[in-house]
């Protein structure tokens, strides 16, 4: 059975205030969960059979001695049971079928949601969201489901049992409910543990996650026992609490083990008292006590079932509101290539999660073509100002523009293509050299190999065992930051950007690279692509057409690069970089 991924925040039930958006997902499978509803009401109907066999054979087979009637009722409760087996086998495959519905119809929804706070919010574990979702498929895939849609059934049965005798009625009746007392003592006594376990397992897991990517640093300088140990009492904590937690389950679980046993046992020593004082038939006995199996089976199986339901809870609701806060974004009007030109209008922005601004009422405007040098001392907001060219970082007041649209409010989907972006910190994604230079899109050979040209590295990719069809890890595994950085340098440059923003982009270059770097801003000055580099060397400054001198999140100069030089050359603390020339 196939599916047909949706496009995320298409379907306009999902925008429900009163439901939330996952609430409106699982609304839209109601015509499933009603083919459930209807597939376990078949299944319990059919699980009466072993018990009215049971009372045939015993007070009509074996009172009559008529093999015949034993044949026929035999033959009839095969077929029933077999009838059973394939309602079970497809209300099974319905379930996961509606479990993997219900992921394709929120799983891209939960996975921007989880970039949108990612790239809001630093910090955190960003893979949790989709630990979440299949936290919720794998219960809603679980035969701990079946629980909620089996549980309306006993009192049916506790109902029949009652036909056959109201004494062997009353007793199922307290077996049921002391068995839902020890569900409720479960649910009350292992829940706020298992929170607790929870969230100090997202704490030790994110602190291991942050801290083990300085892996180099940790063994260089011999942090790792320090590292270790912090991170060990976060996983005591968490290790403290679960076992607290599965003390208790395991605690309840044996109790309600013990209570099913021996009521069970115990039907059946009342039925046998009834039967001797003429109360009640051996089949009825039989009977009663099949049904009171069946009569318990939900509440047992809820009560083994109640972690994953727990977990399922919890994961439900991060989702719900990982969703609320990060709803789809809207389709945007198509706008066309743009030309280049960007101006600030007196522009604040903070880093994700802070309201303390780092750019301080920014204005500027920069003409399409221009290629501008952005300087200044270490903090000044340099990286903050490329995040915003680029629409990473949202204002928090004025506006920061791209051929007068807001660059924030672009859609990024549609803008991306025209922007290049070079960041500081370099971060290739898993797979092919090709593919990392092509942006993961359709690779075009001919467009990889141009912009592979154009930042100096096509001989160096050749130079690769399988050439562009090399496979990098994660984090541009087998390669040097130098490398990695060219490569990075090819894709801000594929498909020809019209904005292309550079973040120190000579920082882990060589003379070659140095050399490759300069010869490809010529190019984009030759293109007359907008470009803006944040950079504190002196060559890449010879080839700017204007500086940008910044300083406290202020612009201290602006202007033609001759002139800004100059100024900074009468006044060295205007934060010239070492080495400025004359």
């Amino acid at each position: 059975m196939a599916y047909s991924q949706p496009s995320p925040g298409t379907d306009p039930d999902a925008r429900s205030p009163r439901r939330g958006e996952l609430g409106s997902i699982l609304a839209s499978l109601r015509g499933v969960v009603g083919a459930l509803a209807l597939f376990s009401c078949a299944v319990n109907l059919l699980l009466l059979t072993p018990s009215i066999y049971m009372l045939q054979v015993y007070d009509r087979v074996l009172t009559s001695r008529n093999e015949v009637t034993l044949a026929v009722l035999t033959l009839i409760v095969v077929g029933l049971f077999m009838l059973e087996a394939m309602l079970e086998f497809v209300r099974s495959r319905v379930l996961v079928r509606a479990g993997t519905a219900f992921d394709l119809k929120v799983g891209s929804r939960v996975f921007d949601a989880s970039f949108e706070r990612h790239l809001r919010q630093r910090g955190g574990n960003p893979a949790q969201a989709l630990g979440d979702l299949a936290n919720v498929r794998q219960f809603a895939t679980s035969q701990g489901l079946f629980a909620f849609f089996d549980a309306p059934w006993t009192p049916i049965y506790i109902g029949v049992i009652f036909l056959l005798s109201p004494w062997m009625g009353l007793f199922a009746l307290v077996a049921a409910v002391l068995l839902t007392l020890v569900a409720l003592a479960t649910a009350r006594w292992t829940t706020p543990p298992l929170l607790q376990a929870t969230q100090l397992a997202a704490a030790a897991a994110n602190y291991a996650g942050s801290n083990l990517r300085s892996a180099e640093a940790i063994e260089a300088m011999g942090m790792l026992g320090r590292v270790r140990e912090r991170w060990f009492e976060r996983q005591a904590g968490f290790l403290s609490w679960q076992a607290l937690a599965s003390d208790r389950a395991a605690s309840l679980n044996a109790l309600a083990r013990f209570l099913r046993l021996t009521l069970q046992s115990g039907i059946l020593g009342l039925g046998a008292l009834l039967v001797l004082e003429n109360q009640m038939t051996p089949g009825g006995m039989i009977a009663a006590s099949i049904l009171l199996g069946r009569a318990l089976a939900p509440v047992e199986l809820a009560i083994s079932a109640w972690r994953g339901f727990e977990a399922a809870r919890d994961s439900y609701g991060r989702l719900s509101e990982l969703l609320a806060a990060h709803p789809a974004r809207p389709p945007a009007l198509a706008l066309p290539r743009p030309a280049g030109d960007v101006a600030a209008e007196r522009l604040v922005v903070a880093a994700p999660g802070s309201r303390e601004p780092i750019l301080k009422g920014l204005s500027f405007a920069v003409p399409a073509g221009t290629f501008t040098a952005v300087i200044g001392p270490s903090g000044s907001g340099k990286s903050s100002l490329a995040r915003a060219l680029v629409g990473v970082w949202a204002p928090m007041e004025g506006a920061l523009r791209l051929d007068g649209a807001a660059v924030h409010e672009w859609d990024k989907s549609r803008l991306g293509p025209w922007i290049g972006y070079l960041p500081q910190d370099v971060e290739l994604l898993e797979g092919t050299i090709a593919e990392n230079i092509a942006r993961f899109g359709d690779v075009d050979s001919t467009a990889v190999v141009e912009a592979a040209r154009r930042a100096g590295v096509h001989e160096l990719v050749l130079r690769f065992p399988q050439g562009y069809d090399t496979r990098i890890g994660p984090e541009g595994g087998v390669l040097s930051g130098g490398q990695r950085q060219r490569i990075a340098l090819a894709r801000a440059l594929y498909g020809d950007p019209a904005l292309v923003v550079m973040d120190e982009p000579n920082s882990n270059l060589d003379d070659a690279g140095e050399v490759a770097l300069l010869e490809a801003l010529q190019g984009l000055k030759e293109r007359r692509r907008t470009t803006f580099v944040i950079t504190h060397r002196v060559g890449v400054l010879r080839a700017a057409d204007r500086v940008v001198v910044m300083v406290d999140g202020t612009i201290k100069a602006q202007g033609p690069r001759d002139a800004v030089l100059a100024s900074m050359l009468r006044k060295p603390d205007a934060g010239a970089p070492s080495g400025t020339p004359s």
